[in-house]
């Protein structure tokens, strides 16, 4: 079953009011960040893409690699599945990240279908291919689905912002980010861009691109 699907900003507001009525402490974040961002993107191959071009470099590199990318007509499912290791390489792909690429390009996903699918079937399909994590998979469901109860409890700005935020000792794990955020349903994902929002003012750094 599909639950709430998060299409515009008056989606975003009515989340952070339930959250801020549910607990004070997410009222008081609300109050230093503002009001929440949409943050919805396009999906579609070129999103996972660009995720899996954004691994473990600075924004700044992905953003230059995705620039050449873009110039050498290699961002479409098509053109990455013909494209040869040396023109990938070319535009600043590492070795393992060709191999992720042309994995994706050749999944075939139906992207038509996914806006359809519960958000687990969503998750277990982008999971199957190589390259793609629970993380990525569930930063999808978001932003290019808008799926309005899905978090990333892996993410460590949203748990290092829990932990700022609840006065935690420790940064929690993910298991435990797990227990806190079942308390959220079915806001989670407003919750997480509360969450991301508090990070980026009490630390002044970015949490995700």
């Amino acid at each position: 079953m599909i639950g709430r699907v998060i299409k515009e900003d008056a989606c975003v507001a009515e989340g952070a009011a339930w959250l801020a009525a549910h607990d004070p402490r997410f009222a008081a974040a609300l109050d230093q960040v503002g009001d929440l961002p949409l943050r919805l993107r396009p999906g579609g191959f070129s999103a996972l893409f660009d995720a899996i071009i954004g691994q473990q470099v600075s924004t700044q590199s992905a953003q230059a690699i995705w620039t050449r990318l873009q110039a050498a007509g290699l961002i479409e499912e098509s053109a990455v599945r013909n494209a040869s290791e040396v023109e990938l390489r070319a535009c600043g792909l590492s070795r393992q990240k060709i191999r992720y690429a042309h994995a994706l390009a050749a999944a075939r996903i139906d992207y038509a279908a996914l806006p359809q699918m519960p958000d687990e079937a969503v998750i277990a399909t982008l999971t199957e291919v190589p390259g793609i994590g629970t993380w990525t998979a569930e930063i999808y469901a978001m932003f290019s689905l808008g799926r309005a109860d899905v978090f990333a409890h892996g993410d460590l700005a949203l748990q290092e912002a829990a932990r700022r935020l609840f006065g935690l000792d420790e940064r929690p794990k993910e298991k435990q980010m797990r227990q806190m955020a079942a308390g959220w349903v079915p806001w989670r994902s407003v919750a997480a861009r509360l969450l991301w929002a508090y990070y980026r003012v009490s630390t002044a750094k970015e949490g995700i691109r």
